[in-house]
């Protein structure tokens, strides 16, 4: 006799990858021996030393707990048990959490299923090998300049381009789905790959220095680590990194600091429309701490990496204000702004380039095509829109992007 644990999405080496919000499994009987009607089992998690810890529950919810009794019909009828991370324990490697299925007569093991609660995390934060293990998918991505991240480089240019994802409100979900398309070929090429966040307000000596983000010499060029895959980055035809020396390892830049950047959201009346004036200060400030090079001009930013650390705090920043200000629902109007506005900035509209070509006055080009799958979930679709970007965690909504950060919660 033996337990099947079924996840609803596993990737193609049949591993499966949760975050804070809870997913649904089944769970049910194989093999029982004859005459019993039902085996009562327990549900628990198994965590290494420094891994990731699991909640279940019968409901989708954030207060699960650490177990949970179950009924398994003799049948093989499915019984279906939500399971998500334990809030904030987020693992650091495939497998370093597992659930197990015992019965609870003798405790014997019936079942087990390895996987990870998968989080995006603090840059300054990461161990030695959540480190190399994104600079190698970053470097593969890049592939010395001939790699799928030049289609990521030319999405974020100046011109037509630049009107669908600045100087309006479809900014923080244009980039939402823009880091979320890279995140997800980085992770075709290592599943245990999530985007780190670089927290600017804070000094970050483990990201700026030449084992990650690199150190800039007099003339501006990057210098890594003879080991560092990035010291074979090309980013625009020529090797190397162009980057200013105003971010240093003890360099805190002068710019809102995080909770300042929140109190813009106008608590205790929250609205989307006041947070959103994030885009200049910190955003565009941390952009501006470099002093010069690449990172400072919106056409060029992208050809540094230093730029997807940056705006992956930009969106950590927007799902914490939405996490505290209680705003998922896109139905809700302080989820949003109302428009007209520009096309990209209104919640209805397409977002280029994932919607593909569209005619005059949206740009007629759509450099890497629609958004990249993932085999943890369906949402937001090949071509989202602004509406499927707000309830990332599939707060209020069935479906969710399968992504999460390690300081903000799932909370319904």
């Amino acid at each position: 006799m033996n337990v099947e644990i079924k996840f609803p999405e596993y990737d193609a080496q049949s591993r499966t990858f949760v975050t804070w919000r809870p997913v649904e499994v089944m769970v049910k009987l194989v093999g029982p021996a004859a005459g019993v009607a039902a085996v009562d089992v327990r549900v628990t998690a198994k965590s290494l030393a420094g891994g990731g810890r699991l909640l279940f529950s019968t409901v989708l919810t954030h207060q699960g707990t650490s177990s949970i009794d179950l009924t398994l019909p003799a049948n093989g009828a499915e019984v279906p048990v939500w399971v998500g991370g334990e809030f904030p324990a987020a693992s650091t490697r495939y497998g370093d959490v597992s659930i197990e299925v015992r019965d609870k007569a003798f405790g014997n093991l019936l079942g087990t299923q390895a996987l990870m609660v998968r989080t995006r995390k603090d840059a300054n934060s990461l161990t030695a090998a959540e480190r190399d293990r994104f600079l190698a998918a970053l470097a593969t991505l890049n592939g010395a300049g001939s790699g799928r991240y030049n289609n990521f480089r030319d999405m974020h240019v100046g011109g037509a381009p630049d009107t669908e994802a600045h100087g309006g409100p479809g900014f923080l979900p244009w980039h939402r789905v823009y880091l979320l398309d890279f995140e997800r070929e980085l992770q075709a090429i290592d599943p245990e790959v999530t985007l780190p966040y670089w927290r600017f307000d804070r000094a970050a000596p483990n990201v700026f220095n030449r084992a990650f983000m690199g150190v800039p010499n007099q003339a501006n060029n990057v210098q890594f680590a003879a080991s560092n895959p990035l010291v074979g980055w090309v980013a625009f035809g020529l090797p190397g990194i162009d980057r200013g020396r105003g971010v240093g390892p003890q360099t805190v830049p002068s710019l809102l600091s995080e909770p300042q950047t929140l109190s813009l959201g106008g608590m205790p009346n929250p609205t989307f429309g006041n947070f959103a004036s994030m885009q200049g200060n910190p955003h565009g400030r941390a952009h501006m701490t470099h002093s010069v090079g690449w990172i400072t001009n919106p056409t060029t930013a992208p050809r540094d990496p230093i730029f997807f650390l940056l705006h992956c705090n930009v969106d950590r920043l927007w799902a914490k204000w939405q996490w505290a200000a209680k705003i998922h629902d896109p139905v809700d109007p302080d989820s949003f702004v109302a428009g007209p506005f520009l096309p990209g900035h209104n919640l209805p509209d397409a977002l280029w380039p994932w919607c593909g070509p569209l005619a005059f006055p949206r740009p007629t080009t759509a450099p890497g095509g629609g958004l990249a799958s993932t085999p943890m979930t369906k949402a937001p679709g090949n071509s989202p829109i602004i509406r499927d970007m707000i309830d990332y965690l599939g707060t209020v909504s069935a479906t969710h992007h399968a992504f999460a950060y390690d300081d903000v919660p799932f909370q319904n």
